[in-house]
């Protein structure tokens, strides 16, 4: 579960007002194209309901009786203070992750999705300038400013970079350089609660420095920001999301939202965005429509990892025949063993079907499925009588098995190290300094330290992954398992198990020796 809090007081307008004259609550304002016809903030209420059917929403007391209609606990706030206390008070009492957002926001299930289950701590929907530099400039190359620009009805005053947000500004507190706005979504981990409630509080004494335009959520990003976590980017990746401040808004809202694909949005977000390069071009390509089809008729994630490995042991046995069509046959079956472990967890994100189980048998079942197409190999070898008694082929076998078995104890043991070592702290700052050129001085100087040495070797190879070509190369060398399925199969296929096994050792050695260097490195950077 997550503790919902709704935001029922938006902002004012930082340039011209509304045409229409005043903002309309979101209570009152209907989506005709909407089956049944809800109000803004009904429609939302139904979205929520499976994160926390009472949600809490913060109102102005002339607002209160129309939202104290929907379900849910209704607090009155008489101004930004107020809420400020209010959210506090709902955060100290938090036993679950938190998901603040804007009453007035028409959005797609998806993005709500998305947004709960990122695994960052802590994470804003934003909309990006497109007009702004990408680079992170230094102190020195631009003042701080209170900016005047506007991004979809906000103040863009948020720095972002680097993956998260670097500054946030307000009538207040001048940022650097901002090129972003903050939509008003904002998730947050259980252990950042506590942080918010105290963070909010000091906000409230200060809501006498800022101006009708500043928005709550955005200040609750400048305080966690200014105490040094690292609050991360959401971006719209074809999903739709929009404030709407009256009928004529949400009018238009429904007109744009209806030129959305949101079953596409979420068929697209079921293909994982680190796949390496057989995978994504040769895989999950068409993958992703098998995995739509077996959710929408019923299948679980299990079931289809059933499916893999009884492909996987039917490739193994055709190897094991030794003949020309057994070799061409286990290709074809190995090959479709890698989709259907590929759609196994695509019918999971696609489906939201989560489980231990299916956790386990994916881990345990694509070692088990490589492992038995290596002793199908080596068993063909020695059947087809074409290596003697095939003992130097099963040799082959066994340090190739040997040295996946040790590249997979390296990846799960670096990875839990990784997980038991705390991040590095960020720099922190006042609420009450009214500029970030403090803050992004240090920043800079953590960059400046970074870039000598190992860190900055590892910063230039980093860097070099902007470029497509190295991008690729980079998920090639370390032969993942969808390289390294496409390896058999094509070289079983065209040739015969000992080429097979020697392509395995050969390129698994050099990813070995690939991953294990930059691991090294990273620990002593």
């Amino acid at each position: 579960m997550t503790r919902v809090v709704l935001l029922g007081s938006p902002p004012g307008p930082i340039g011209s007002p509304l045409p229409g004259g005043q903002r309309v609550p979101a209570t009152d304002i209907s989506l005709a194209s909407q089956p049944g016809a809800p109000t803004v903030y009904g429609r939302l209420l139904e979205q929520l309901t499976a994160l926390d059917p009472q949600p809490t929403t913060i109102a102005r007391p002339g607002d209160a009786p129309a939202y104290r209609a929907h379900a849910g606990q209704v607090v009155e706030s008489r101004d930004l203070a107020g809420d400020l206390r209010a959210l506090a008070d709902v955060a100290e009492g938090a036993t679950e992750n938190m998901l603040i957002m804007p009453a007035d926001s028409m959005a797609h299930d998806e993005l709500i999705y998305q947004l709960t289950k990122a695994k960052r701590a802590a994470i804003a929907l934003i909309v990006l300038d497109p007009e702004s530099a990408a680079e992170e400039p230094s102190p020195g190359e631009a003042r701080p400013e209170i900016g005047g620009e506007v991004l979809e009805g906000l103040p863009m005053r948020t720095r972002v970079g680097l993956g998260r947000v670097i500054s946030v500004g307000t009538a207040y507190h001048a940022v650097t350089r901002p090129n972003a706005a903050l939509l008003g979504p904002l998730h947050l981990h259980l252990r950042h609660t506590a942080l918010l409630a105290e963070t909010a509080r000091e906000l409230a004494d200060l809501a006498h420095l800022f101006g009708p335009e500043d928005d709550v959520t955005e200040l609750l990003v400048l305080g966690l920001v200014r105490r040094g976590v690292s609050v991360g980017l959401y971006e719209r990746a074809g999903e739709f999301y929009a404030r709407v401040r009256d009928q004529r808004e949400a009018d238009e809202a429904q007109v744009a939202m209806a030129g959305y694909d949101e079953d596409r949005v979420r068929l697209d977000n079921a293909v994982k965005g680190a796949d390496g390069f057989f995978t994504t071009f040769f895989v999950s390509t068409y993958s992703r429509f098998i995995a739509r089809w077996a959710a929408r008729r019923g299948m679980t994630p299990n079931q289809v990892t059933l499916i893999s490995i009884a492909l996987g042991l039917l490739s193994a046995g055709a190897f094991a025949t030794g003949t020309r069509w057994g070799a061409v046959a286990g290709a074809v079956l190995i090959y479709f063993a890698f989709v259907f472990d590929c759609v196994d967890g695509q019918v999971a994100r696609y489906a939201r079907k989560f489980g231990v189980l299916g956790a386990w048998l994916d881990a345990t079942f694509d070692r088990f499925k490589e492992y038995a197409v290596f002793v199908g190999l080596a068993a063909g070898a020695t059947v087809s009588g074409r290596f003697g008694d095939g003992e130097g082929v099963w040799t082959l076998a066994l340090v190739a098995l040997a040295l996946q078995s040790g590249r997979h104890l390296l990846d799960f043991s670096f990875g839990a190290a990784n997980r038991r070592k705390p991040p590095a702290p960020l720099p922190t700052l006042e609420l009450k300094v009214a500029d970030d050129v403090k803050l992004r001085e240090e920043l800079e100087r953590r960059s400046a330290v970074k870039r000598g040495g190992v860190g900055g070797l590892l910063k230039l190879w980093t860097d070099a992954g902007r470029f497509r070509s190295v991008h690729w190369a980079r998920k090639m060398i370390v032969f993942p398992i969808g390289e390294r399925f496409a390896a058999i199969a094509i070289t079983a296929a065209l040739f015969d198990p000992r080429v097979t096994f020697l392509t395995l050792l050969i390129w698994g050695g050099v990813a070995a020796i690939y991953t294990l260097t930059g691991r090294l490195l990273r620990s002593l950077a």
